[in-house]
């Protein structure tokens, strides 16, 4: 049996986590129990909602402890089984976290059906993220055919696929994102109504007017901060605005005060938060949904991999300095 490979939480960060909050240690593989697999991971998937289990503040789940492996989605192989349902060579979906060889427990980890998409897709265009923004822009946002959608930090793992859904339901879909790499990928490859580089933009608000001149429907919203209030100035009546993430307040040494929520009342609009976790009986549906359209070609996603369980740490501080152009998971 291989050892299993783990990185540890060994200090809790005040701004973006880095390598010196981490540590790597070896232990021998526990093989399994009864209903539990062993699993080689292939795919780690590194997301926001890390930081906040992470940090000294308050988390919607438990902090992962000092000492602890880091908390991570992953996909891998079975090694072992002493699960029903599981043999040695399927593929599966679980809390790897940062480990080369976890051991599971069945009933709390799903075998991927590689005959609705790849494993590359199902950590992709099928995994959590995309869930996050089919639900997102679905059911919290309410969307409908012909609306105008805003979507912050559209080339990252989320944004790429709630772009691509709006234009799927036939709305007007524009993107915003940060440098011309990413601004051109959106243009040229998901081909999105209109892009607006941040960085690029001395007046982000006014960007937005140009871009959405009979304004904003639906507004998704994964970073927060300046975005999100230049973003509130171009809301129409009975707008929408998905509060998914605030990415850009992680680093800060303190929180932007959003100053235009007035124009909420006036307007009538709706703007709520949401965890994907919620709609967990829902997810058949989802992937169905993200399955079809993915067969079909009009879906389609950019895995940014990370090769190596070490590089971990560095992969999570990249998420926040928006080095990444699509899902960004790390390769074991």
């Amino acid at each position: 049996m291989p050892d299993n490979h783990r990185i540890l939480l060994a200090a809790r960060p005040t701004g973006i986590p880095g390598s010196e909050h981490f540590r790597a240690d070896v232990e021998p593989v526990r093989p399994p129990g009864v209903g539990e697999i062993l699993v080689a991971t292939r795919y780690i998937s590194i997301d926001p909602a890390m930081r906040s289990w992470i940090g000294a503040g308050p988390s919607y789940v438990r902090q992962v402890g000092i000492g602890e492996p880091m908390r991570a989605g992953g996909i891998g192989r079975v090694v072992e089984s002493k699960a029903a349902g599981f043999q040695p060579g399927d593929w599966v979906q679980g809390r790897t976290g940062w480990q080369s060889h976890p051991t599971l427990k069945g009933d709390q980890t799903q075998k991927l059906d590689l005959s609705v998409g790849t494993v590359e897709d199902w950590a992709g265009p099928l995994g959590t993220s995309a869930l996050t923004a089919y639900f997102g822009l679905r059911d919290v946002g309410a969307l409908k055919p012909g609306e105008t959608v805003l979507v912050s930090g559209a080339a990252g793992g989320v944004g790429q696929i709630a772009a691509q859904i709006a234009g799927i339901e036939a709305c007007r879909v524009i993107g915003v994102a940060g440098g011309a790499e990413k601004c051109r990928y959106l243009t040229d490859t998901l081909k999105l109504d209109a892009v607006i580089d941040y960085k690029a933009e001395p007046d982000i608000a006014a960007a937005i007017r140009r871009a959405c001149p009979d304004g904003v429907d639906v507004y998704f919203d994964n970073v927060g901060g300046q975005i999100l209030d230049a973003a509130l100035l171009s809301l129409r009546m009975g707008a929408r605005v998905v509060s998914c993430g605030r990415i850009s307040q992680t680093g800060a040494a303190e929180p932007y005060g959003v100053k235009n929520l007035g124009a909420l009342g006036g307007k009538r609009v709706r703007m709520e938060g949401f965890l994907v976790f919620d709609y967990h009986d829902r997810y058949p549906e989802a992937r169905a949904y993200l399955a079809h359209h993915l067969r079909a070609g009009r879906l389609r996603q950019r895995l940014h991999v990370v090769e190596g369980l070490d590089q971990a740490p560095a992969a999570l501080a990249m998420l926040f300095h928006g080095g990444n152009t699509g899902k960004l998971v790390v390769g074991v």
